[in-house]
């Protein structure tokens, strides 16, 4: 549906007096700016968690459990030294590779939706946490004929649009060619390899060619050297890592939802002002001629809480 100029030219719409609108506009000017100097620093906060999250991982998968264990160079640039007892492996001998498919054109034919089948798209694995844990799409029969079923438990990574993505599938469920399937060998553990595609992602994105749009090569994929102790020291690093990142992904979240309920709140603050459900005559005239608060102090004194935060998680 598209609106014309006609269509724009009836649109009627609340237009108080010249000294209203005035007041309207100051007491939003103040109130927004509060609201996005708040949002500001949460997502500051946010990025410090992440990056604080990442780096546990990080260590964790390239350096093991033992911070007094000898090293040598692995030969990987990204990866550099890890413990001397342990092997460099390709992802191609860590993991069977499954490539999604869904070879019908157009993608959105209705006639292959509606079933029983899930079917998932990047979106989805970009938005998980860890796991893919409901769908909103599924395949049909004939949806399936042009696709491929992986099973629950599958390692997944989208190769295109959101580069480098990874999730675990909890369900049976249909990707496209967008997506790639891993299910680790025996010698190899599935949440290891997990954090292991989490810490690559960097790398991925360099190994991403831009004369394709981007898109990574499932044969560049499985060629990656990757740190591989014992099976059993691939599990105690991973039930040690998720232990150890609980508390950033619980603080994580907390911050998500703040910011999107601070978001939501400046929306709805702004159509209340200017449709005149929220009158803020009275409230405008009584701000004052600079902002009670210094928000630039206040930022810094907020980045240090931040850092305290973020380091007392770590320890």
């Amino acid at each position: 549906m598209e609106l014309s100029a006609d269509d724009l030219r009836s649109v009627r719409l609340p237009f108080p007096d010249s000294e209203t609108q005035r007041l309207i506009a100051d007491y939003l000017d103040r109130e927004t700016a509060r609201i996005d100097a708040l949002v500001a620093e949460k997502e500051k906060m946010l990025a410090l968690l992440e990056e604080k999250r990442a780096a546990l991982i990080s260590r964790a998968v390239t350096r093991g459990l033992d911070p007094t264990v000898p090293l040598k160079p692995s030969g990987i640039p990204w990866l550099g030294d890890i413990p001397q007892h342990w092997e460099v492996r390709r992802v191609k001998q860590a993991t069977r590779i499954l490539r999604g498919r869904f070879s019908h054109r157009p993608r959105n034919d209705a006639s292959l939706y509606d079933g029983k089948y899930p079917f998932i798209q990047t979106g989805v694995v970009a938005q998980a946490s860890k796991l893919i844990t409901s769908y909103s799409q599924t395949l049909n029969e004939k949806g399936l004929a042009v696709s491929k079923l992986f099973p629950s438990g599958t390692l997944v990574m989208t190769i295109a649009a959101n580069i480098g993505e990874v999730a675990v599938l909890t369900f049976d469920a249909c990707f496209p060619d967008s997506i790639v399937g891993f299910v680790p060998t025996p010698s190899a553990d599935r949440d290891y390899l997990y954090m292991v595609f989490l810490c690559m992602k960097p790398e991925l994105l360099r190994e991403a060619p831009v004369n394709t749009q981007g898109n990574l090569n499932v044969e560049r994929i499985g060629a990656m050297g990757i740190p591989f102790p014992s099976l059993g020291e691939q599990r105690q690093i991973a039930k040690r890592a998720e232990a150890e990142t609980t508390a950033f992904d619980s603080a994580i979240s907390r911050l998500e939802r703040e910011i999107e309920l601070l978001r939501e709140y400046r929306t709805r603050l702004v159509a209340d002002v200017v449709t005149g459900k929220l009158d803020v005559r009275e409230a405008a005239l009584l701000l004052p001629d600079e902002a009670p608060l210094d928000t630039l102090e206040d930022a810094a004194d907020l980045g240090d809480e931040i850092e305290n935060e973020a380091e007392g998680i770590e320890a």
